[in-house]
């Protein structure tokens, strides 16, 4: 391919982030309870009042801390680098070498979608503040390259403040929500104004798929816990994609763009075409709806999919044998850049072994025409062409 693709969902974990990320950034009030890197078992952690967050992969106190074994290998593992303890997603030139490597012109970052939990709401959400901050000023070395995904807390108030924070600073398009802990669930009123802001500002609002792993979860003889991400997959994202629908989220809301991230393709058409055979079924009893103030649910579900319901993948044989049940620009690649699941650095050999069968146009899109189109990335998708 004489082309680098765009990945749409890549990473900027706990353990990579700047040691003083929280510490320099809080306000003042907040700064001697601030989230800093200690030493616990022998290894440094990510600390906020007593409670560990995670790991930390940085050089603690200027020595390399062995990477803990585990039960899988990392893209840094597969790709041979040796030191891990440089933080290379988080470093902006180690960053960008590694994207040329793998011959990828951009990433869509997503950054500790599990880490920043507080009891006091003003600390939580001045922590997600300080984040999408220091975010900005990552991504400023190159934007056309490193595109930020900042986060906004996971209950209503909060939300739409952070996200009118972020349309404020003009740097943004997209902002990552975490559905699976949302308090409360998405189809509550609470939510209206959270729904009307993004449709208004034209931000794409991201679902990522979290993993919760419990104790012991990757213990010795629990190898079911591996299968964890597979049940995560659907799991978290299944009933509120389906409140998007049922509740008419989407409905209400057509200029609103929702994007699934690392939640896999393949199961969503069936859920698509189920949820048109329940639409159908409510329409076939609209005399008794009449009755009760009509129907509002107008659209079929499936359109409202195609129309505004964006997914990214990796490997995923079989949605590209389902191709003609998506919108023919919502489907977006993505390495996962650095995590267990990536195939960074064999992007292009992976792309090719999965859509072989695809014709060149088609794969152009799914690579790269589609992220250029949706992030506004004409400037550098001409040089591109042009080349």
């Amino acid at each position: 391919m004489d082309y680098r693709f765009i990945s749409c969902d890549d990473h900027l974990d706990l353990n990579n982030l700047p040691a003083d990320l929280w510490t320099s950034r809080l306000p003042a009030k907040f700064r001697d309870r601030a989230p800093h890197i200690e030493r616990r078992d022998g290894r440094p952690v990510w600390v906020c009042e007593g409670k560990v967050w995670g790991g930390w992969s940085g050089r603690f106190e200027g020595q390399i801390t062995p990477r803990p074994k585990l039960p899988f290998l990392n893209a840094f593992d597969r790709g041979g680098v040796k030191d891990q303890s440089e933080r290379r997603p988080a470093v902006a030139e180690l960053r960008l070498a590694d994207m040329d490597r793998d011959g990828v012109e951009a990433h869509v970052m997503f950054g500790p979608v599990t880490s920043i939990d507080h009891s006091d709401a003003e600390m939580r959400d001045a922590c997600y503040a300080a984040y999408n901050d220091w975010l900005e000023e990552f991504c400023s070395v190159m934007p056309d390259r490193l595109i930020g995904v900042p986060q906004v807390p996971e209950y209503p108030e909060s939300a739409v403040k952070e996200l009118k924070r972020l349309i404020a600073k003009g740097c943004f398009k997209q902002v990552l929500f975490q559905v699976a802990i949302a308090q409360p669930r998405i189809h509550d009123k609470a939510w209206e104004p959270f729904w009307k802001l993004l449709e208004e500002s034209g931000m794409i609002l991201s679902w990522h798929v979290t993993v919760f792993l419990g104790p012991g979860a990757l213990g010795q003889g629990q190898i079911a816990g591996t299968f964890t991400v597979t049940k995560a997959l659907i799991g978290q994202f299944l009933d509120p994609f389906v409140d998007l629908f049922a509740w008419g989220i989407l409905e209400h809301h057509p200029k609103l763009k929702i994007l699934l991230v690392e939640g896999g393709l393949g199961w969503l058409p069936w859920v698509v075409q189920e949820m048109d055979y329940r639409h159908w079924r409510l329409w076939e009893g609209k005399e008794f709806w009449a009755e009760k103030g009509g129907i509002d649910l107008v659209t079929k579900p499936s359109d409202l999919f195609k129309r505004q319901v964006y997914a990214t993948f990796q490997e995923d044989h079989v949605a590209m044998d389902l191709s003609k049940y998506y919108g023919d620009d919502k489907v977006l690649w993505a390495s996962d850049y650095p995590h267990p699941d990536s195939i960074w650095p064999n992007s292009h050999a992976t792309v090719e072994r999965q859509m072989k069968h695809l014709p060149a146009d088609v794969v152009r899109k799914l690579t790269h025409d589609n992220a250029a189109k949706l992030y506004g990335l004409h400037q550098f998708a001409a040089r591109q062409a042009a080349e």
